[in-house]
């Protein structure tokens, strides 16, 4: 993704939703070719020469100003999100950011994860890619052990696996939400070869992601209810937080609770049991055979999903 087209593309976009009218301006004279305000319009209402200003929308311009980016983003109307991305595309890091080969969650994390029997959890990366879960987790979003490490991907499983549309009741906001955060990500990852693989791939595999990713709209939605409809323990809404890691922010803690008393907590509480590890005699890690349905009677343990739902 090269920086200045990501930086030309964005502008235009948002020109394009923005009318004359609605900024309080008279509509520059002569045949409007396209909808939205024309640069001469947007630089009038920032104060900003229209040379300048083309030459930031055409990528010429190689590190802009705080200011002309905030005056800019007032014009254009842009949400705490969208300013932030902005800000990442119209001043790129010099710097190249090294990673390691693969991501590494830290043991103690992987140790609180297992305790949260309770609760869905997983932590993701910068590309979405799925790193560490636990059993709940597991149980509700995907079965991530049987999954291929590339497969391990909130926006893969969303958009190339046709069983999330059957997870997510709300299939069309998870998907536009997820390719949000993806662009955001992004954003800051300029120049990742791994993102640009990804998005590719995605763009070429999926009309709904190339049409929303074309929008270039950014999203950074770290709490909110979310609806599943699982296949073994129905409808259930469950509460979604997600959280950065101060030690390693390219990282992101992400849990699903349930409201005490709800017929989401008794269904995650029936899902837990049905997943639940049991330590035997000889120390092996079994599953719980017959666990109680949730008036007590006994159970029966129905059957896992022979593929992964999406997330």
């Amino acid at each position: 993704m090269k920086p200045s087209t990501e930086l030309s593309d964005f502008l235009k976009i948002r020109r394009s939703r923005l009318s004359p009218e609605e900024v309080g301006l008279l509509p520059v004279p002569g045949v409007r070719r396209v909808g939205g305000l024309r640069r001469e319009e947007l630089a009038q209402l920032t104060g900003i020469s229209v040379d300048y200003y083309t030459r930031v929308e055409q990528g010429r311009v190689q590190r802009v100003s705080d200011s002309v980016i905030d005056a800019l983003a007032r014009a254009l109307r842009l949400d705490e999100h969208e300013l932030a991305h902005f800000r990442d595309l119209a001043q790129p890091s010099r710097t190249i950011r090294r990673e390691p080969p693969g991501q590494q969650v830290r043991p103690g994390l992987r140790i609180m994860l297992d305790a949260l029997t309770a609760v869905p959890a997983y932590i993701i990366g910068p590309r979405l890619e799925v790193l560490a879960w636990n059993d709940l987790a597991r149980a509700l979003v995907a079965d991530f052990p049987a999954l291929p490490v590339k497969e391990r991907n909130m926006a893969r499983l969303v958009f190339l696996d046709e069983r999330s549309r059957e997870l997510y009741p709300d299939w069309e906001h998870i998907a536009s939400t997820a390719v949000g955060n993806l662009r955001m990500e992004a954003g800051r990852r300029l120049n990742d070869p791994q993102m640009a693989a990804l998005v590719g791939e995605l763009s070429l595999r999926s009309k709904e992601f190339r049409t929303w990713w074309a929008g270039h709209d950014v999203k950074a939605r770290t709490f909110g209810v979310k609806s599943f409809r699982h296949p073994q323990v129905g409808l259930i809404k469950l509460h979604f937080n997600s959280f950065r890691l101060a030690d390693n922010p390219d990282q992101a803690l992400v849990t699903y609770a349930a409201e005490v008393g709800s017929q989401a907590e008794t269904a995650l509480l029936l899902l837990a049991s049905w997943n639940a590890p049991e330590v035997g005699r000889t120390g092996e890690r079994g599953r719980v055979e017959s666990p109680s349905g949730p008036d007590g009677s006994p159970g029966t343990h129905p059957p896992t999903p022979s593929s992964p739902s999406a997330s």
